[in-house]
């Protein structure tokens, strides 16, 4: 039953971005940022191979990536400042949010302030929840915004970047034409393993707590 909700998951990512390309990418890195578990280190990665066909342009995935960050973060935002700690204690369970992922947005915050909304941005997991901690200290919105677009910008484009750079190898190495005779079934094998992998951990380290 797992692997066939990772399997659709998987082929939903594929077809959003193939059909809807810049609007596809802003879409559901909004989603991720909008702390629902869907990782950008799967997102990006397959627009890069876009880039690589032609189809799209690198600069452009960046930018489209880091719109969707700031519509994203705006929703975690306001979850934080409306709902405060309690609200996302009781309810983040449900996107996979435990209080080891808060607690340490929050600590990145409360040591380094607003910068941190920058910084977090270009750390895994940190990134994705950043935004509340900022919403809680109700962060000005401008400084939010600015931070958020900056930060998220070269994330986007170092992940497209190794994209195109891995279709390239899968275009011209024998070996990997060997393993695989299209790049859309690695790809998809790849979101798998990945979604996987990101639900497991998150999974593991929520249920510790409760064990202990």
């Amino acid at each position: 039953m797992t692997e066939k909700i990772l399997a659709v998951l998987a082929s939903f990512i594929i077809a959003v971005i193939s059909a809807s390309g810049y609007a596809g990418i802003a879409l559901l890195m909004a989603i991720e940022s909008a702390c629902i578990p869907l990782p950008s280190e799967i997102i990006m990665p397959f627009s890069g191979y876009l880039v690589h066909t032609g189809q799209l342009k690198l600069f452009w995935v960046a930018t489209a990536g880091a719109i969707g960050c700031n519509l994203g973060s705006v929703v975690a935002y306001w979850i934080g400042a409306i709902g405060g700690r309690p609200f996302i204690m009781k309810y983040g369970r449900f996107v996979l949010l435990n209080h080891h992922d808060l607690d340490r947005a929050e600590h990145f915050f409360s040591r380094y302030g607003g910068i941190t909304v920058f910084i977090g941005r270009l750390l895994p997991v940190v990134r994705t929840f950043i935004a509340l901690p900022a919403g809680i200290a109700r962060m000005p919105q401008l400084q939010f915004h600015l931070y958020t677009f900056v930060g998220s910008w070269p994330w986007c484009y170092v992940l497209a970047y190794v994209g195109m750079k891995l279709g390239q190898a899968w275009e011209t190495d024998p070996r990997f034409k060997a393993a695989f005779h299209r790049f859309h079934l690695a790809v998809e094998i790849v979101l798998v393993i990945g979604i996987a992998w990101f639900v497991w951990t998150h999974w593991r380290n929520r249920v510790r707590p409760e064990a202990a």
